[in-house]
Protein backbone atom coordinates (compact mmCIF):
# COMPACT_ATOMS: atom_id res chain seq x y z
CA UNK A 1 0.00 0.00 0.00
CA UNK A 2 1.39 3.70 -1.08
CA UNK A 3 2.96 4.97 1.83
CA UNK A 4 0.87 8.56 1.13
CA UNK A 5 -2.14 6.09 2.17
CA UNK A 6 -1.17 5.85 5.84
CA UNK A 7 -0.90 9.78 6.43
CA UNK A 8 -4.37 10.16 5.06
CA UNK A 9 -7.18 11.10 8.30
CA UNK A 10 -9.60 7.68 8.19
CA UNK A 11 -13.02 8.41 6.51
CA UNK A 12 -15.93 8.82 9.35
CA UNK A 13 -18.62 6.75 8.07
CA UNK A 14 -22.37 6.63 9.82
CA UNK A 15 -24.02 3.56 8.58
CA UNK A 16 -27.60 3.66 8.98
CA UNK A 17 -29.35 -0.27 8.67
CA UNK A 18 -26.03 -1.84 10.30
CA UNK A 19 -27.92 -5.38 10.99
CA UNK A 20 -29.40 -5.76 7.52
CA UNK A 21 -27.51 -7.59 4.48
CA UNK A 22 -26.03 -4.15 3.27
CA UNK A 23 -25.02 -3.69 6.77
CA UNK A 24 -23.26 -6.79 6.87
CA UNK A 25 -21.48 -6.11 3.53
CA UNK A 26 -20.80 -2.66 4.64
CA UNK A 27 -19.08 -4.15 7.86
CA UNK A 28 -16.96 -6.90 5.94
CA UNK A 29 -15.69 -3.66 4.00
CA UNK A 30 -14.77 -1.89 7.22
CA UNK A 31 -13.39 -4.82 8.69
CA UNK A 32 -10.72 -5.15 5.68
CA UNK A 33 -9.74 -1.12 5.55
CA UNK A 34 -9.78 0.01 9.24
CA UNK A 35 -6.73 2.08 8.17
CA UNK A 36 -9.01 3.89 6.16
CA UNK A 37 -12.43 3.83 7.07
CA UNK A 38 -13.86 4.15 11.07
CA UNK A 39 -17.17 3.77 11.91
CA UNK A 40 -18.41 6.90 14.00
CA UNK A 41 -22.37 5.98 14.36
CA UNK A 42 -25.00 2.70 13.43
CA UNK A 43 -28.81 2.47 13.66
CA UNK A 44 -30.56 -0.23 13.39
CA UNK A 45 -34.54 -0.88 13.33
CA UNK A 46 -34.43 -3.69 16.43
CA UNK A 47 -32.31 -5.82 16.33
CA UNK A 48 -30.80 -4.62 19.01
CA UNK A 49 -28.35 -7.38 20.27
CA UNK A 50 -26.87 -7.30 17.13
CA UNK A 51 -26.16 -3.18 17.12
CA UNK A 52 -24.08 -3.85 20.64
CA UNK A 53 -22.28 -6.58 18.88
CA UNK A 54 -21.39 -4.21 16.36
CA UNK A 55 -20.55 -1.31 18.55
CA UNK A 56 -18.47 -3.60 20.80
CA UNK A 57 -16.54 -4.58 17.53
CA UNK A 58 -16.01 -1.40 16.57
CA UNK A 59 -16.05 0.92 19.51
CA UNK A 60 -19.09 2.88 18.08
CA UNK A 61 -19.52 6.12 20.00
CA UNK A 62 -23.43 6.74 18.38
CA UNK A 63 -26.24 4.64 18.01
CA UNK A 64 -29.63 4.42 17.24
CA UNK A 65 -33.00 2.14 17.68
CA UNK A 66 -35.83 3.33 15.48
CA UNK A 67 -38.06 0.77 17.86
CA UNK A 68 -38.95 2.15 21.39
CA UNK A 69 -39.68 -0.87 22.49
CA UNK A 70 -36.17 -2.54 21.72
CA UNK A 71 -34.43 0.64 22.74
CA UNK A 72 -35.40 -0.55 26.37
CA UNK A 73 -35.08 -3.89 26.02
CA UNK A 74 -31.38 -2.93 25.16
CA UNK A 75 -31.23 -0.48 27.90
CA UNK A 76 -32.13 -3.36 30.40
CA UNK A 77 -29.79 -5.78 29.00
CA UNK A 78 -26.72 -3.62 29.29
CA UNK A 79 -25.41 -5.34 26.19
CA UNK A 80 -24.26 -2.29 24.70
CA UNK A 81 -20.45 -1.09 26.11
CA UNK A 82 -20.42 2.23 28.35
CA UNK A 83 -18.84 4.40 25.78
CA UNK A 84 -21.60 3.76 23.31
CA UNK A 85 -24.45 6.62 24.07
CA UNK A 86 -28.13 4.95 22.57
CA UNK A 87 -30.97 6.87 21.66
CA UNK A 88 -34.35 5.76 20.10
CA UNK A 89 -36.54 7.34 17.27
CA UNK A 90 -36.67 9.29 14.16
CA UNK A 91 -35.57 12.40 15.36
CA UNK A 92 -32.51 10.09 17.00
CA UNK A 93 -32.10 8.82 13.60
CA UNK A 94 -31.84 12.01 12.01
CA UNK A 95 -29.68 13.85 14.39
CA UNK A 96 -27.37 10.49 14.17
CA UNK A 97 -27.10 11.63 10.36
CA UNK A 98 -26.07 15.09 10.95
CA UNK A 99 -22.79 14.28 13.56
CA UNK A 100 -20.20 17.27 13.06
CA UNK A 101 -17.60 14.62 12.73
CA UNK A 102 -18.59 12.61 9.85
CA UNK A 103 -17.91 11.74 6.21
CA UNK A 104 -20.32 10.25 4.66
CA UNK A 105 -23.69 8.40 5.27
CA UNK A 106 -24.91 4.64 4.17
CA UNK A 107 -28.25 5.32 3.65
CA UNK A 108 -29.24 1.25 4.20
CA UNK A 109 -32.36 1.71 6.21
CA UNK A 110 -35.32 -0.07 4.50
CA UNK A 111 -38.41 1.98 3.54
CA UNK A 112 -39.32 5.25 3.43
CA UNK A 113 -37.99 5.47 6.66
CA UNK A 114 -34.35 6.53 4.93
CA UNK A 115 -35.66 9.79 3.30
CA UNK A 116 -35.93 12.30 6.87
CA UNK A 117 -32.50 11.37 7.79
CA UNK A 118 -30.54 11.18 4.57
CA UNK A 119 -32.64 15.16 3.63
CA UNK A 120 -30.90 15.78 7.45
CA UNK A 121 -27.28 14.54 6.33
CA UNK A 122 -27.38 16.45 2.58
CA UNK A 123 -28.75 19.91 4.68
CA UNK A 124 -25.22 19.13 7.03
CA UNK A 125 -22.97 18.81 4.23
CA UNK A 126 -22.73 15.10 4.39
CA UNK A 127 -22.09 13.09 1.24
CA UNK A 128 -24.71 10.45 1.09
CA UNK A 129 -23.89 6.56 0.06
CA UNK A 130 -27.36 5.39 -1.22
CA UNK A 131 -28.08 1.86 -0.71
CA UNK A 132 -32.11 2.75 -0.76
CA UNK A 133 -34.17 2.68 -3.61
CA UNK A 134 -36.95 4.76 -1.86
CA UNK A 135 -34.75 7.39 -1.15
CA UNK A 136 -35.06 8.53 -4.59
CA UNK A 137 -38.25 6.91 -5.85
CA UNK A 138 -40.07 8.54 -3.28
CA UNK A 139 -38.27 11.82 -2.38
CA UNK A 140 -36.25 12.13 -5.78
CA UNK A 141 -36.72 15.66 -6.68
CA UNK A 142 -36.44 17.15 -3.27
CA UNK A 143 -33.10 14.69 -2.59
CA UNK A 144 -31.58 15.61 -6.14
CA UNK A 145 -32.08 19.39 -5.34
CA UNK A 146 -30.95 19.32 -2.10
CA UNK A 147 -27.56 17.43 -3.24
CA UNK A 148 -26.93 20.29 -5.55
CA UNK A 149 -27.67 23.11 -3.46
CA UNK A 150 -25.37 21.89 -0.69
CA UNK A 151 -22.94 20.96 -2.95
CA UNK A 152 -22.83 17.35 -1.74
CA UNK A 153 -22.21 13.77 -3.44
CA UNK A 154 -24.95 11.22 -3.99
CA UNK A 155 -23.01 7.68 -4.27
CA UNK A 156 -25.08 4.70 -5.47
CA UNK A 157 -24.10 1.64 -3.88
CA UNK A 158 -27.14 -0.62 -5.90
CA UNK A 159 -24.81 -2.91 -7.79
CA UNK A 160 -26.44 -1.44 -11.04
CA UNK A 161 -26.35 2.14 -10.31
CA UNK A 162 -22.58 1.94 -9.36
CA UNK A 163 -21.40 0.19 -12.44
CA UNK A 164 -23.46 3.04 -14.60
CA UNK A 165 -21.83 5.79 -12.16
CA UNK A 166 -18.30 4.10 -12.30
CA UNK A 167 -18.76 3.59 -16.49
CA UNK A 168 -19.96 6.81 -16.82
CA UNK A 169 -16.84 8.85 -15.12
CA UNK A 170 -15.19 11.19 -17.64
CA UNK A 171 -17.88 11.26 -20.07
CA UNK A 172 -19.76 14.24 -20.54
CA UNK A 173 -23.73 13.71 -20.54
CA UNK A 174 -24.56 15.27 -23.88
CA UNK A 175 -22.58 11.53 -24.94
CA UNK A 176 -24.63 9.79 -23.22
CA UNK A 177 -27.33 7.16 -25.29
CA UNK A 178 -28.89 5.19 -22.93
CA UNK A 179 -28.63 3.22 -20.03
CA UNK A 180 -29.20 -0.39 -19.73
CA UNK A 181 -30.14 -1.99 -16.02
CA UNK A 182 -29.32 -5.89 -15.60
CA UNK A 183 -31.43 -8.03 -14.13
CA UNK A 184 -31.06 -11.64 -12.91
CA UNK A 185 -34.92 -11.96 -13.42
CA UNK A 186 -35.71 -13.88 -9.63
CA UNK A 187 -35.80 -17.18 -8.95
CA UNK A 188 -38.68 -17.90 -10.90
CA UNK A 189 -36.77 -17.02 -13.97
CA UNK A 190 -37.08 -19.87 -15.75
CA UNK A 191 -40.64 -21.61 -13.71
CA UNK A 192 -43.53 -21.27 -16.83
CA UNK A 193 -45.98 -18.53 -15.46
CA UNK A 194 -48.96 -21.52 -14.99
CA UNK A 195 -47.03 -22.17 -12.10
CA UNK A 196 -46.92 -18.85 -10.58
CA UNK A 197 -50.30 -19.12 -8.66
CA UNK A 198 -48.62 -21.69 -6.57
CA UNK A 199 -45.15 -19.83 -5.16
CA UNK A 200 -45.26 -19.61 -1.31
CA UNK A 201 -43.16 -17.21 1.15
CA UNK A 202 -40.39 -19.58 1.45
CA UNK A 203 -39.85 -20.18 -2.21
CA UNK A 204 -40.38 -16.40 -3.01
CA UNK A 205 -37.46 -15.80 -0.41
CA UNK A 206 -34.68 -17.75 -1.81
CA UNK A 207 -32.39 -15.78 -4.75
CA UNK A 208 -30.38 -17.73 -6.75
CA UNK A 209 -27.32 -15.21 -6.78
CA UNK A 210 -27.78 -12.68 -4.22
CA UNK A 211 -27.94 -12.98 -0.11
CA UNK A 212 -30.56 -10.46 0.56
CA UNK A 213 -33.40 -9.58 3.18
CA UNK A 214 -36.88 -11.48 2.46
CA UNK A 215 -38.59 -8.07 0.90
CA UNK A 216 -35.64 -7.47 -1.68
CA UNK A 217 -35.54 -10.99 -2.64
CA UNK A 218 -39.59 -11.20 -2.97
CA UNK A 219 -38.94 -7.75 -5.06
CA UNK A 220 -36.30 -9.41 -7.31
CA UNK A 221 -38.64 -12.20 -8.00
CA UNK A 222 -41.58 -9.92 -9.30
CA UNK A 223 -39.20 -7.54 -10.61
CA UNK A 224 -40.39 -4.86 -8.49
CA UNK A 225 -36.63 -4.25 -7.49
CA UNK A 226 -36.19 -3.59 -11.01
CA UNK A 227 -38.62 -0.91 -11.25
CA UNK A 228 -37.46 0.95 -8.44
CA UNK A 229 -34.24 0.76 -10.04
CA UNK A 230 -35.31 2.58 -12.96
CA UNK A 231 -37.17 4.98 -11.30
CA UNK A 232 -33.87 5.86 -9.66
CA UNK A 233 -31.66 5.74 -12.46
CA UNK A 234 -34.10 8.51 -13.89
CA UNK A 235 -32.90 11.07 -10.57
CA UNK A 236 -29.27 9.82 -10.83
CA UNK A 237 -28.73 10.36 -14.18
CA UNK A 238 -31.50 13.04 -15.58
CA UNK A 239 -32.74 10.33 -18.06
CA UNK A 240 -36.35 9.67 -19.74
CA UNK A 241 -37.90 6.39 -19.39
CA UNK A 242 -37.15 5.78 -23.16
CA UNK A 243 -34.03 5.87 -22.65
CA UNK A 244 -33.86 3.27 -19.48
CA UNK A 245 -33.84 -0.01 -20.61
CA UNK A 246 -33.66 -3.77 -18.35
CA UNK A 247 -32.39 -6.88 -19.87
CA UNK A 248 -32.27 -10.28 -18.09
CA UNK A 249 -28.66 -11.35 -16.78
CA UNK A 250 -29.05 -14.63 -15.21
CA UNK A 251 -25.44 -14.70 -13.98
CA UNK A 252 -25.36 -11.01 -12.32
CA UNK A 253 -21.74 -10.47 -13.44
CA UNK A 254 -22.66 -7.45 -15.87
CA UNK A 255 -23.81 -5.11 -13.81
CA UNK A 256 -25.25 -2.46 -16.22
CA UNK A 257 -24.34 -1.44 -19.56
CA UNK A 258 -23.93 2.27 -20.52
CA UNK A 259 -24.31 3.19 -24.33
CA UNK A 260 -22.71 5.98 -25.94
CA UNK A 261 -23.82 7.72 -28.70
CA UNK A 262 -21.58 6.49 -31.08
CA UNK A 263 -22.81 3.18 -30.46
CA UNK A 264 -20.07 2.38 -28.05
CA UNK A 265 -20.89 0.06 -24.62
CA UNK A 266 -19.31 0.03 -21.42
CA UNK A 267 -20.11 -2.52 -18.94
CA UNK A 268 -18.72 -3.12 -15.20
CA UNK A 269 -17.90 -6.30 -13.69
CA UNK A 270 -17.90 -8.01 -11.07
CA UNK A 271 -19.03 -11.01 -8.96
CA UNK A 272 -22.81 -11.02 -7.40
CA UNK A 273 -21.49 -9.63 -4.00
CA UNK A 274 -22.39 -6.00 -2.41
CA UNK A 275 -18.86 -5.38 -0.90
CA UNK A 276 -17.69 -4.18 -4.40
CA UNK A 277 -19.74 -1.20 -4.83
CA UNK A 278 -19.89 -0.39 -1.44
CA UNK A 279 -16.09 -0.04 -1.04
CA UNK A 280 -16.31 1.58 -4.13
CA UNK A 281 -18.63 4.60 -2.33
CA UNK A 282 -16.86 4.50 0.99
CA UNK A 283 -13.37 5.04 -0.51
CA UNK A 284 -13.94 6.61 -3.66
CA UNK A 285 -12.47 8.68 -5.28
CA UNK A 286 -9.77 5.59 -4.23
CA UNK A 287 -9.33 2.93 -4.72
CA UNK A 288 -8.06 -0.36 -2.70
CA UNK A 289 -7.93 -3.96 -2.53
CA UNK A 290 -11.07 -5.42 -2.62
CA UNK A 291 -12.94 -7.57 0.42
CA UNK A 292 -13.49 -10.66 -2.06
CA UNK A 293 -11.95 -12.54 -5.23
CA UNK A 294 -13.10 -10.60 -8.48
CA UNK A 295 -14.11 -12.57 -11.71
CA UNK A 296 -11.63 -14.71 -12.76
CA UNK A 297 -11.64 -15.00 -17.00
CA UNK A 298 -9.35 -18.34 -16.83
CA UNK A 299 -12.10 -20.10 -15.71
CA UNK A 300 -14.69 -20.72 -18.66
CA UNK A 301 -18.13 -19.08 -18.02
CA UNK A 302 -20.81 -17.91 -20.12
CA UNK A 303 -22.78 -14.66 -19.89
CA UNK A 304 -26.41 -14.74 -21.10
CA UNK A 305 -29.14 -11.72 -21.60
CA UNK A 306 -32.56 -11.49 -22.86
CA UNK A 307 -35.38 -9.01 -22.54
CA UNK A 308 -37.42 -9.26 -20.10
CA UNK A 309 -41.53 -10.85 -20.64
CA UNK A 310 -43.44 -8.04 -19.32
CA UNK A 311 -46.81 -10.60 -19.23
CA UNK A 312 -44.61 -12.46 -16.80
CA UNK A 313 -43.01 -9.39 -15.06
CA UNK A 314 -46.17 -6.88 -14.86
CA UNK A 315 -44.68 -4.86 -11.67
CA UNK A 316 -42.13 -3.86 -14.20
CA UNK A 317 -44.28 -2.56 -16.39
CA UNK A 318 -46.13 -1.08 -13.49
CA UNK A 319 -42.83 0.75 -12.51
CA UNK A 320 -42.35 2.37 -15.65
CA UNK A 321 -45.61 3.95 -16.67
CA UNK A 322 -45.62 5.20 -12.85
CA UNK A 323 -42.12 7.04 -14.07
CA UNK A 324 -44.10 7.82 -16.76
CA UNK A 325 -46.51 8.96 -14.63
CA UNK A 326 -44.25 11.62 -12.70
CA UNK A 327 -45.43 13.64 -9.68
CA UNK A 328 -46.43 11.41 -7.19
CA UNK A 329 -46.98 7.90 -9.20
CA UNK A 330 -43.60 6.54 -8.31
CA UNK A 331 -44.58 7.06 -4.27
CA UNK A 332 -47.45 4.93 -4.82
CA UNK A 333 -45.86 2.52 -6.46
CA UNK A 334 -43.37 2.08 -3.64
CA UNK A 335 -45.32 2.24 -0.98
CA UNK A 336 -48.21 -0.61 -2.70
CA UNK A 337 -45.56 -2.57 -3.48
CA UNK A 338 -44.09 -2.44 0.67
CA UNK A 339 -47.46 -2.97 1.72
CA UNK A 340 -48.19 -6.11 -1.22
CA UNK A 341 -45.06 -7.90 0.00
CA UNK A 342 -45.53 -7.38 3.46
CA UNK A 343 -48.78 -8.67 2.99
CA UNK A 344 -47.65 -11.93 0.71
CA UNK A 345 -45.23 -12.63 3.05
CA UNK A 346 -47.57 -13.01 6.25
CA UNK A 347 -49.57 -15.13 3.47
CA UNK A 348 -52.42 -12.66 3.28
CA UNK A 349 -52.65 -12.31 -0.36
CA UNK A 350 -50.91 -14.73 -3.14
CA UNK A 351 -47.88 -14.31 -5.05
CA UNK A 352 -49.79 -13.04 -8.51
CA UNK A 353 -51.76 -10.89 -6.27
CA UNK A 354 -49.13 -8.37 -5.60
CA UNK A 355 -49.00 -6.22 -8.98
CA UNK A 356 -52.69 -6.42 -8.64
CA UNK A 357 -52.58 -4.29 -5.53
CA UNK A 358 -49.91 -1.79 -7.11
CA UNK A 359 -52.30 -1.79 -10.07
CA UNK A 360 -55.17 -1.04 -8.11
CA UNK A 361 -53.46 1.84 -5.95
CA UNK A 362 -52.13 3.13 -9.20
CA UNK A 363 -55.51 3.71 -9.93
CA UNK A 364 -57.30 5.31 -7.12
CA UNK A 365 -54.48 7.10 -5.75
CA UNK A 366 -54.42 11.03 -6.46
CA UNK A 367 -50.97 11.88 -7.62
CA UNK A 368 -50.06 15.03 -7.73
CA UNK A 369 -47.31 16.18 -9.93
CA UNK A 370 -45.31 18.86 -8.01
CA UNK A 371 -45.57 17.24 -4.88
CA UNK A 372 -44.11 18.60 -1.55
CA UNK A 373 -42.05 16.51 0.49
CA UNK A 374 -45.32 16.90 3.15
CA UNK A 375 -47.69 15.72 0.27
CA UNK A 376 -45.04 13.16 -0.71
CA UNK A 377 -45.46 11.70 3.13
CA UNK A 378 -49.29 12.09 3.33
CA UNK A 379 -49.15 10.44 -0.48
CA UNK A 380 -47.47 7.59 0.92
CA UNK A 381 -49.10 6.87 4.41
CA UNK A 382 -52.95 7.13 2.06
CA UNK A 383 -50.98 4.91 -0.27
CA UNK A 384 -50.19 1.89 2.33
CA UNK A 385 -53.85 2.78 3.84
CA UNK A 386 -55.64 1.69 0.89
CA UNK A 387 -53.51 -1.31 0.09
CA UNK A 388 -53.56 -2.61 3.98
CA UNK A 389 -57.26 -2.15 3.72
CA UNK A 390 -57.78 -3.83 -0.34
CA UNK A 391 -59.40 -7.50 -0.66
CA UNK A 392 -59.15 -9.97 -3.35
Amino acid sequence: MPAESHMRPRKRIILLGATGSIGSSTLRVLREHKDRLELVGVAAHSRHAELAQICHEFAVPQAVLQDEKAYHLAQQSGDFPSSTTVNCGSEALAELATLPEADIVLVAVVGAAGLRPALAAIEAGKDIALANKELLVLGGAHVIEAAKRKGVRLLPTDSEHNAIFQCLQGHPANQLDKLILTASGGQFRDTPSSELQQVTPEMATQHPNWSMGPKITVDSATMANKGLELIEAHWLFGLEPERLEVVIHPQSVVHSFVQFIDGSILAQLSPPSMTFAIQHCLLYPDRAPGVEPTTDFRTAFSLDFKAPDFSKYPCLQLAYDALRSGGAAPAIFNAANEVAVERFLAKEIAYLEIPKLIEHSLSRMQAPQQPSLEQLFQTDTETRALAQSFRF
